[in-house]
């Protein structure tokens, strides 16, 4: 009895003083938190507007770019020991592999995993997918017909007629060139004929959708929740997944090792990997990783889909020698 007196006498004079407050609030989420992001800006926004709601003393700044130029300015940053970004949210995980392989970025144990299928983040829980996007064929309802494989748009009545976002510049473009080239029945013989065929990746998903949706091109090698929103916003496009298989990307999130605010940091991985935050996934129109939350109306079931995989880690091995070969063959 003596005994817990004096535990809770000691309690309150600690917090009296002032020693168990400030250490509860020195751990609460706060301050200044910085994050890199290949989202579309209106995504984007919408993103960071919710997480603030959740945690309201976080104060986010953000940048938005392709995720190619966003690793370049990381670079930059690097070179000049002033890296600004606390948390990562980009395209592919080739890119974060390799930050990953050279120590730059923080393992998180503790992210709240449980309800994602190992497959859609690293294993040493060093970046983690936030939702899973397929790379497919878009085409032209108006001008175009339903073709059922990649090699559909080498054939000479394609010739100049198909959009393709780069390598060079989208994530997500980097993550299919190293899934097709590394699928036997296409290779790098696809992308020869593509570009014997008179096509020209350049840019992103958006430049390639707009290209199709106004009948500039016939087809694209275009993101499925793309080509999804567009048919649902009224565009003449419709989405197929090849038989061949489809890549994916899952737009991980990964927080640098470098970081200026660990809990907040923290605690915008947890959002992202949250229901609420899945919830918010699924409302902007992309499928969910989390097995709790169903994707959005015009998705099929993952099960009628043949995701390709790919060894990452294998990836970012050959990255280099692979974007060089791309560049020699389609031009920088």
């Amino acid at each position: 009895m003596y005994q817990a007196r004096h535990t809770v006498f000691a309690l309150l004079s600690a917090a009296a003083f002032g020693f168990i407050i400030p250490a509860q609030a020195a751990d609460a989420p706060a301050g200044k938190l910085v994050i890199y992001t290949s989202q579309t800006p209106e995504i984007a926004q919408q993103t960071i507007d919710a997480f603030k709601q959740a945690q309201p003393n976080i104060d986010v700044s953000w940048t938005r770019n392709g995720t190619t130029q966003l690793m370049n300015i990381l670079r930059t940053e690097q070179m000049s020991g002033g890296v600004k970004a606390d948390v990562l949210l980009v395209a592919d995980a080739i890119n974060l592999g390799a930050l990953k392989k050279e120590g730059a970025l923080l393992a998180y144990d503790a992210a709240p995993v449980s309800h994602i299928n190992p497959a859609f983040y690293d294993k040493d829980k060093a970046f983690f997918g936030t939702k899973i996007i397929a790379t497919a064929i878009g085409y032209n309802t108006t001008t175009a017909k339903p073709v059922d494989s990649w090699l559909a748009l080498t054939l000479p009545e394609n010739k100049g007629q198909v959009a393709v976002p780069s390598p060079l510049y989208s994530g997500a473009a980097l993550y299919h060139l190293h899934t097709l080239i590394n699928t036997p029945s296409l290779g790098w013989p696809f992308y020869q004929k593509l570009a014997a065929n008179d096509i020209h990746p350049q840019g992103g998903n958006g430049p390639a959708l707009k290209a199709v949706a106004g009948g500039t091109a016939k087809y694209g090698i275009i993101t499925d929740a793309e080509l999804i929103r567009a048919k649902k916003q009224g565009s003449p496009v419709d989405v197929i997944y090849p038989r061949e298989g489809v890549s994916f990307v899952t737009e991980p999130v990964a927080i640098l090792k470098g970081n200026h605010n660990l809990p907040a940091a923290k605690a915008f991985v947890d959002f992202m990997l949250s229901e609420r935050g899945q919830q918010l996934v699924r409302e902007k129109g992309d499928r969910p990783v989390d097995d709790r939350v169903t994707a959005p109306e015009g998705f099929p079931p993952l099960g009628q889909i043949k995701l390709l995989p790919l060894d990452s880690d294998k990836a970012v091995v050959e990255d280099k020698a692979v974007r060089a070969e791309f560049t020699d063959l389609f031009g920088g």
